[in-house]
Protein backbone atom coordinates (compact mmCIF):
# COMPACT_ATOMS: atom_id res chain seq x y z
CA UNK A 1 0.00 0.00 0.00
CA UNK A 2 2.75 2.45 0.93
CA UNK A 3 4.61 1.80 -2.33
CA UNK A 4 1.42 2.61 -4.23
CA UNK A 5 0.95 5.75 -2.16
CA UNK A 6 4.46 7.02 -2.89
CA UNK A 7 4.48 6.27 -6.62
CA UNK A 8 0.89 7.38 -7.05
CA UNK A 9 1.58 10.69 -5.32
CA UNK A 10 4.29 11.40 -7.86
CA UNK A 11 2.14 10.51 -10.86
CA UNK A 12 -0.99 12.43 -9.88
CA UNK A 13 1.06 15.60 -9.44
CA UNK A 14 2.84 15.36 -12.81
CA UNK A 15 0.85 18.37 -14.12
CA UNK A 16 2.04 20.36 -11.07
CA UNK A 17 5.63 19.20 -11.64
CA UNK A 18 5.32 20.28 -15.26
CA UNK A 19 4.14 23.72 -14.16
CA UNK A 20 6.75 24.03 -11.40
CA UNK A 21 9.74 23.55 -13.70
CA UNK A 22 8.13 24.60 -16.98
CA UNK A 23 8.50 21.16 -18.54
CA UNK A 24 7.13 20.12 -21.94
CA UNK A 25 5.47 16.76 -22.54
CA UNK A 26 8.77 15.58 -24.02
CA UNK A 27 10.65 16.60 -20.86
CA UNK A 28 8.10 14.78 -18.73
CA UNK A 29 8.74 11.76 -20.93
CA UNK A 30 12.50 12.03 -20.32
CA UNK A 31 11.91 12.27 -16.55
CA UNK A 32 9.78 9.14 -16.63
CA UNK A 33 12.43 7.46 -18.79
CA UNK A 34 15.13 8.17 -16.20
CA UNK A 35 12.85 6.93 -13.40
CA UNK A 36 12.14 3.78 -15.36
CA UNK A 37 15.80 3.23 -16.26
CA UNK A 38 16.72 3.46 -12.59
CA UNK A 39 14.09 0.86 -11.74
CA UNK A 40 15.08 -1.37 -14.65
CA UNK A 41 18.80 -1.27 -13.83
CA UNK A 42 18.03 -2.47 -10.32
CA UNK A 43 15.58 -5.10 -11.51
CA UNK A 44 18.04 -6.53 -14.02
CA UNK A 45 20.50 -7.17 -11.19
CA UNK A 46 17.93 -8.68 -8.84
CA UNK A 47 18.16 -12.34 -9.92
CA UNK A 48 21.54 -12.78 -8.31
CA UNK A 49 20.78 -10.45 -5.40
CA UNK A 50 17.53 -12.26 -4.60
CA UNK A 51 19.30 -15.62 -4.66
CA UNK A 52 21.92 -14.35 -2.24
CA UNK A 53 19.98 -12.20 0.23
CA UNK A 54 16.27 -13.00 -0.14
CA UNK A 55 13.30 -10.66 -0.30
CA UNK A 56 13.10 -9.94 3.43
CA UNK A 57 16.55 -8.35 3.65
CA UNK A 58 16.08 -6.35 0.45
CA UNK A 59 12.73 -4.94 1.61
CA UNK A 60 14.16 -3.88 4.96
CA UNK A 61 16.75 -1.72 3.19
CA UNK A 62 15.00 -0.70 0.00
CA UNK A 63 11.61 0.38 1.31
CA UNK A 64 12.93 3.18 3.57
CA UNK A 65 15.17 4.31 0.68
CA UNK A 66 12.03 4.76 -1.44
CA UNK A 67 10.68 7.28 1.03
CA UNK A 68 14.01 9.11 1.26
CA UNK A 69 14.44 9.40 -2.51
CA UNK A 70 10.83 10.58 -2.93
CA UNK A 71 11.73 13.51 -0.67
CA UNK A 72 14.74 14.25 -2.91
CA UNK A 73 12.42 14.27 -5.90
CA UNK A 74 10.13 16.72 -4.15
CA UNK A 75 12.90 19.27 -3.60
CA UNK A 76 14.59 19.05 -7.02
CA UNK A 77 14.93 22.72 -8.10
CA UNK A 78 16.05 22.21 -11.71
CA UNK A 79 15.44 19.75 -14.52
CA UNK A 80 18.93 18.11 -14.31
CA UNK A 81 18.58 17.59 -10.54
CA UNK A 82 15.06 16.29 -11.10
CA UNK A 83 16.52 13.64 -13.40
CA UNK A 84 19.06 12.60 -10.74
CA UNK A 85 16.36 12.33 -8.08
CA UNK A 86 14.03 10.46 -10.43
CA UNK A 87 16.79 7.94 -11.19
CA UNK A 88 17.50 7.30 -7.50
CA UNK A 89 13.80 6.96 -6.71
CA UNK A 90 13.45 4.51 -9.60
CA UNK A 91 16.38 2.42 -8.39
CA UNK A 92 14.96 2.13 -4.88
CA UNK A 93 11.51 1.32 -6.20
CA UNK A 94 12.87 -1.33 -8.59
CA UNK A 95 14.44 -3.28 -5.75
CA UNK A 96 11.37 -2.97 -3.56
CA UNK A 97 8.89 -4.03 -6.21
CA UNK A 98 10.72 -7.26 -7.09
CA UNK A 99 11.23 -8.06 -3.41
CA UNK A 100 7.55 -7.35 -2.65
CA UNK A 101 6.41 -9.82 -5.28
CA UNK A 102 8.89 -12.46 -4.14
CA UNK A 103 7.69 -11.96 -0.57
CA UNK A 104 4.12 -12.33 -1.84
CA UNK A 105 5.00 -15.65 -3.49
CA UNK A 106 6.54 -16.79 -0.20
CA UNK A 107 3.32 -15.93 1.61
CA UNK A 108 1.29 -17.80 -1.04
CA UNK A 109 3.35 -20.90 -0.44
CA UNK A 110 2.97 -20.57 3.31
CA UNK A 111 -0.84 -20.39 2.99
CA UNK A 112 -1.08 -22.95 0.17
CA UNK A 113 -3.51 -21.02 -2.05
CA UNK A 114 -3.54 -18.11 -4.55
CA UNK A 115 -3.19 -14.77 -2.77
CA UNK A 116 -1.19 -12.55 -5.13
CA UNK A 117 -4.15 -10.63 -6.54
CA UNK A 118 -5.34 -9.79 -3.06
CA UNK A 119 -1.89 -8.57 -2.06
CA UNK A 120 -1.67 -6.42 -5.19
CA UNK A 121 -4.96 -4.88 -4.09
CA UNK A 122 -2.91 -3.17 -1.38
CA UNK A 123 -1.06 -1.28 -4.12
CA UNK A 124 -4.42 -0.11 -5.45
CA UNK A 125 -5.47 1.14 -2.02
CA UNK A 126 -2.26 3.16 -1.84
CA UNK A 127 -2.69 4.52 -5.37
CA UNK A 128 -6.32 5.45 -4.74
CA UNK A 129 -5.27 7.20 -1.55
CA UNK A 130 -2.59 9.02 -3.52
CA UNK A 131 -5.15 10.26 -6.02
CA UNK A 132 -7.61 11.40 -3.39
CA UNK A 133 -4.88 13.06 -1.33
CA UNK A 134 -3.55 14.64 -4.51
CA UNK A 135 -6.97 16.08 -5.30
CA UNK A 136 -7.23 17.41 -1.74
CA UNK A 137 -3.71 18.86 -1.93
CA UNK A 138 -4.60 20.68 -5.16
CA UNK A 139 -7.81 21.98 -3.62
CA UNK A 140 -6.04 23.47 -0.60
CA UNK A 141 -3.14 24.81 -2.68
CA UNK A 142 -0.30 22.55 -1.51
CA UNK A 143 2.70 22.75 -3.81
CA UNK A 144 4.29 19.73 -5.46
CA UNK A 145 7.24 19.99 -3.05
CA UNK A 146 5.21 20.18 0.15
CA UNK A 147 2.82 17.44 -0.91
CA UNK A 148 5.49 14.85 -1.77
CA UNK A 149 7.56 15.71 1.30
CA UNK A 150 4.57 15.04 3.56
CA UNK A 151 3.98 11.68 1.87
CA UNK A 152 7.63 10.71 2.38
CA UNK A 153 7.55 11.71 6.04
CA UNK A 154 4.38 9.68 6.57
CA UNK A 155 5.69 6.57 4.82
CA UNK A 156 9.20 6.28 6.29
CA UNK A 157 8.38 5.29 9.92
CA UNK A 158 5.57 2.98 8.79
CA UNK A 159 7.93 1.12 6.46
CA UNK A 160 10.41 0.57 9.28
CA UNK A 161 7.70 -0.85 11.57
CA UNK A 162 6.26 -3.14 8.87
CA UNK A 163 9.70 -4.60 8.14
CA UNK A 164 9.43 -6.70 11.31
CA UNK A 165 6.65 -8.84 9.79
CA UNK A 166 8.37 -10.21 6.65
CA UNK A 167 8.76 -13.99 6.18
CA UNK A 168 12.07 -15.66 5.23
CA UNK A 169 12.29 -16.93 1.66
CA UNK A 170 11.80 -20.71 1.27
CA UNK A 171 15.13 -21.18 -0.52
CA UNK A 172 18.09 -18.82 -0.59
CA UNK A 173 20.89 -20.20 -2.77
CA UNK A 174 24.39 -18.84 -2.41
CA UNK A 175 27.76 -19.26 -4.05
CA UNK A 176 28.43 -21.24 -7.21
CA UNK A 177 25.08 -23.04 -7.01
CA UNK A 178 23.28 -19.72 -7.34
CA UNK A 179 25.34 -18.83 -10.41
CA UNK A 180 24.41 -22.09 -12.05
CA UNK A 181 20.70 -21.68 -11.37
CA UNK A 182 20.54 -18.22 -12.88
CA UNK A 183 20.61 -19.74 -16.35
CA UNK A 184 18.00 -22.46 -15.80
CA UNK A 185 14.76 -20.51 -15.93
CA UNK A 186 11.91 -22.43 -17.59
CA UNK A 187 10.83 -20.86 -20.90
CA UNK A 188 7.42 -20.06 -19.42
CA UNK A 189 9.07 -17.47 -17.15
CA UNK A 190 10.02 -15.45 -20.24
CA UNK A 191 6.58 -15.93 -21.77
CA UNK A 192 5.05 -14.56 -18.57
CA UNK A 193 7.55 -11.71 -18.82
CA UNK A 194 6.08 -10.71 -22.19
CA UNK A 195 2.57 -10.69 -20.70
CA UNK A 196 3.79 -8.64 -17.74
CA UNK A 197 5.54 -6.25 -20.16
CA UNK A 198 2.24 -5.48 -21.92
CA UNK A 199 0.21 -5.22 -18.71
CA UNK A 200 2.68 -2.88 -17.02
CA UNK A 201 2.89 -0.80 -20.18
CA UNK A 202 -0.88 -0.26 -20.01
CA UNK A 203 -0.75 0.54 -16.29
CA UNK A 204 2.13 2.97 -16.75
CA UNK A 205 0.40 4.67 -19.66
CA UNK A 206 -2.71 5.29 -17.58
CA UNK A 207 -0.79 6.34 -14.48
CA UNK A 208 1.51 8.83 -16.18
CA UNK A 209 -0.56 10.24 -19.02
CA UNK A 210 -4.26 10.06 -18.17
CA UNK A 211 -4.10 13.30 -16.18
CA UNK A 212 -2.59 15.26 -19.04
CA UNK A 213 -4.96 13.60 -21.53
CA UNK A 214 -8.01 14.55 -19.49
CA UNK A 215 -6.77 18.11 -18.92
CA UNK A 216 -5.16 18.96 -22.25
CA UNK A 217 -7.28 16.96 -24.71
CA UNK A 218 -10.70 16.76 -23.07
CA UNK A 219 -10.46 20.07 -21.21
CA UNK A 220 -11.03 18.81 -17.66
CA UNK A 221 -9.92 21.05 -14.74
CA UNK A 222 -6.76 19.79 -13.00
CA UNK A 223 -8.63 18.67 -9.88
CA UNK A 224 -11.08 16.63 -12.01
CA UNK A 225 -8.28 15.27 -14.21
CA UNK A 226 -6.49 14.05 -11.09
CA UNK A 227 -9.47 11.79 -10.34
CA UNK A 228 -8.85 9.67 -13.45
CA UNK A 229 -5.98 7.79 -11.83
CA UNK A 230 -7.69 6.93 -8.50
CA UNK A 231 -10.80 5.82 -10.39
CA UNK A 232 -8.63 3.57 -12.56
CA UNK A 233 -7.04 2.21 -9.40
CA UNK A 234 -10.49 1.70 -7.86
CA UNK A 235 -11.24 -0.59 -10.80
CA UNK A 236 -7.91 -2.33 -10.23
CA UNK A 237 -8.86 -2.80 -6.58
CA UNK A 238 -12.21 -4.37 -7.46
CA UNK A 239 -10.57 -6.70 -9.95
CA UNK A 240 -7.84 -7.79 -7.56
CA UNK A 241 -10.09 -8.29 -4.54
CA UNK A 242 -12.09 -10.86 -6.54
CA UNK A 243 -9.26 -12.09 -8.76
CA UNK A 244 -8.00 -14.96 -6.61
CA UNK A 245 -11.49 -16.49 -6.33
CA UNK A 246 -12.09 -16.14 -10.07
CA UNK A 247 -8.69 -17.67 -10.80
CA UNK A 248 -9.43 -20.64 -8.56
CA UNK A 249 -12.69 -21.18 -10.45
CA UNK A 250 -11.70 -20.61 -14.08
CA UNK A 251 -7.90 -20.89 -14.21
CA UNK A 252 -5.17 -18.35 -14.86
CA UNK A 253 -4.88 -18.82 -18.63
CA UNK A 254 -8.53 -18.08 -19.39
CA UNK A 255 -8.48 -15.09 -17.07
CA UNK A 256 -5.48 -13.53 -18.78
CA UNK A 257 -6.96 -14.04 -22.26
CA UNK A 258 -10.25 -12.44 -21.22
CA UNK A 259 -8.50 -9.61 -19.39
CA UNK A 260 -6.43 -8.71 -22.44
CA UNK A 261 -9.46 -8.42 -24.69
CA UNK A 262 -11.39 -6.43 -22.09
CA UNK A 263 -8.45 -4.05 -21.69
CA UNK A 264 -8.42 -3.31 -25.42
CA UNK A 265 -12.18 -2.68 -25.56
CA UNK A 266 -12.43 -0.50 -22.46
CA UNK A 267 -9.42 1.65 -23.33
CA UNK A 268 -10.88 2.21 -26.78
CA UNK A 269 -13.94 3.64 -25.01
CA UNK A 270 -11.69 6.08 -23.12
CA UNK A 271 -10.10 7.30 -26.34
CA UNK A 272 -13.39 7.73 -28.19
CA UNK A 273 -15.19 9.45 -25.28
CA UNK A 274 -16.56 12.88 -26.14
CA UNK A 275 -16.38 14.28 -22.59
CA UNK A 276 -14.02 13.98 -19.66
CA UNK A 277 -16.74 12.50 -17.44
CA UNK A 278 -17.30 9.61 -19.86
CA UNK A 279 -13.55 9.00 -20.13
CA UNK A 280 -13.06 9.08 -16.37
CA UNK A 281 -15.95 6.63 -15.90
CA UNK A 282 -14.42 4.29 -18.48
CA UNK A 283 -11.13 4.35 -16.54
CA UNK A 284 -12.89 2.27 -13.87
CA UNK A 285 -13.49 -0.54 -16.34
CA UNK A 286 -9.97 -0.34 -17.76
CA UNK A 287 -8.73 -0.90 -14.22
CA UNK A 288 -11.01 -3.91 -13.69
CA UNK A 289 -9.90 -5.39 -17.02
CA UNK A 290 -6.12 -5.16 -16.57
CA UNK A 291 -6.00 -5.61 -12.79
CA UNK A 292 -5.19 -9.31 -12.52
CA UNK A 293 -2.76 -9.72 -15.42
CA UNK A 294 0.51 -8.66 -13.77
CA UNK A 295 -0.20 -10.31 -10.37
CA UNK A 296 -0.98 -13.62 -12.07
CA UNK A 297 2.15 -13.37 -14.21
CA UNK A 298 4.25 -12.85 -11.08
CA UNK A 299 2.50 -15.62 -9.17
CA UNK A 300 2.87 -18.14 -12.01
CA UNK A 301 6.53 -17.21 -12.46
CA UNK A 302 7.17 -17.69 -8.74
CA UNK A 303 5.55 -21.13 -8.90
CA UNK A 304 7.65 -22.25 -11.86
CA UNK A 305 10.82 -22.83 -9.80
CA UNK A 306 11.79 -23.84 -6.27
CA UNK A 307 13.07 -20.40 -5.28
CA UNK A 308 10.53 -17.77 -6.42
CA UNK A 309 12.80 -14.74 -6.05
CA UNK A 310 14.99 -15.06 -9.18
CA UNK A 311 12.06 -16.11 -11.42
CA UNK A 312 9.96 -13.18 -10.24
CA UNK A 313 12.97 -10.91 -10.74
CA UNK A 314 13.25 -12.08 -14.36
CA UNK A 315 9.54 -11.70 -15.11
CA UNK A 316 9.43 -8.42 -13.21
CA UNK A 317 12.40 -6.98 -15.07
CA UNK A 318 10.74 -7.78 -18.39
CA UNK A 319 7.45 -6.40 -17.13
CA UNK A 320 8.90 -3.15 -15.90
CA UNK A 321 10.61 -2.63 -19.21
CA UNK A 322 7.04 -2.01 -20.35
CA UNK A 323 6.51 0.41 -17.50
CA UNK A 324 9.65 2.16 -18.71
CA UNK A 325 8.99 2.17 -22.45
CA UNK A 326 5.25 2.84 -22.41
CA UNK A 327 5.10 6.31 -20.87
CA UNK A 328 8.25 7.37 -22.72
CA UNK A 329 6.90 6.18 -26.08
CA UNK A 330 3.64 8.01 -25.39
CA UNK A 331 5.56 11.21 -24.65
CA UNK A 332 7.55 11.19 -27.87
CA UNK A 333 4.66 10.00 -30.04
CA UNK A 334 2.45 12.75 -28.64
CA UNK A 335 5.05 15.30 -29.74
CA UNK A 336 5.04 13.80 -33.25
CA UNK A 337 1.25 13.34 -33.54
CA UNK A 338 -1.30 13.85 -30.75
CA UNK A 339 -1.58 12.50 -27.23
CA UNK A 340 -4.85 10.75 -28.07
CA UNK A 341 -3.26 8.97 -31.02
CA UNK A 342 -0.26 7.90 -28.95
CA UNK A 343 -2.48 6.44 -26.25
CA UNK A 344 -3.90 4.03 -28.83
CA UNK A 345 -0.87 1.84 -28.04
CA UNK A 346 -2.74 0.63 -24.96
CA UNK A 347 -5.51 -0.85 -27.10
CA UNK A 348 -3.00 -2.86 -29.12
CA UNK A 349 -1.29 -4.06 -25.93
CA UNK A 350 -4.53 -5.55 -24.65
CA UNK A 351 -4.82 -7.60 -27.83
CA UNK A 352 -1.20 -8.78 -27.50
CA UNK A 353 -1.81 -9.93 -23.91
CA UNK A 354 -4.71 -12.08 -25.07
CA UNK A 355 -2.75 -13.59 -27.98
CA UNK A 356 0.38 -14.43 -25.97
CA UNK A 357 -1.67 -15.94 -23.13
CA UNK A 358 -2.93 -18.60 -25.56
CA UNK A 359 0.54 -20.15 -25.42
CA UNK A 360 0.41 -20.59 -21.64
CA UNK A 361 -0.15 -24.13 -20.32
CA UNK A 362 -3.80 -24.77 -19.54
CA UNK A 363 -5.25 -26.58 -16.55
CA UNK A 364 -8.80 -27.17 -15.49
CA UNK A 365 -8.33 -25.32 -12.25
CA UNK A 366 -5.57 -23.86 -10.16
CA UNK A 367 -3.59 -25.84 -7.66
CA UNK A 368 -2.26 -24.18 -4.55
CA UNK A 369 0.85 -22.13 -5.33
CA UNK A 370 3.01 -24.52 -3.35
CA UNK A 371 1.93 -27.25 -5.78
CA UNK A 372 2.22 -25.19 -8.97
CA UNK A 373 5.90 -25.67 -9.92
CA UNK A 374 7.43 -27.21 -12.95
CA UNK A 375 4.92 -30.06 -13.55
CA UNK A 376 2.30 -27.55 -14.71
CA UNK A 377 4.74 -25.44 -16.69
CA UNK A 378 6.69 -28.22 -18.37
CA UNK A 379 4.15 -28.17 -21.20
CA UNK A 380 5.48 -24.79 -22.28
CA UNK A 381 9.16 -25.70 -22.06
Amino acid sequence: MLAGLMCGSMTVRIPALSDKLGLSEGSIGVTLLVWGLGALVTMQSMRGVMSRFGSRSILRVGAPLCAATLALLAFAPTFPLLLVAAGLFGMAFGAVDIAMNAQGSTVERAYGRPLMNGMHAGWCVGAISAGLLGTAAIAVGLSFTVHLTLIALLSLPLLVVISRTYLPDPVVVTGSDAKGRRHRMPPVVYLLGVIAFCAFMVEGTVADWNGLYLRNVLGAPEALAALGYPIFEAGMLLGRLTGDRVRARFGACGMIITSGLATAVTFAVVLTASTSLVAISAMLFVGIAVATVSPMAMSLAGGAVDNPGPAIAQTGAMGYAGLLLGPVAIGFLSDLATLGTALGIAVALGVVISLVARFLPRSGGVRAPAETPEREFSMAA
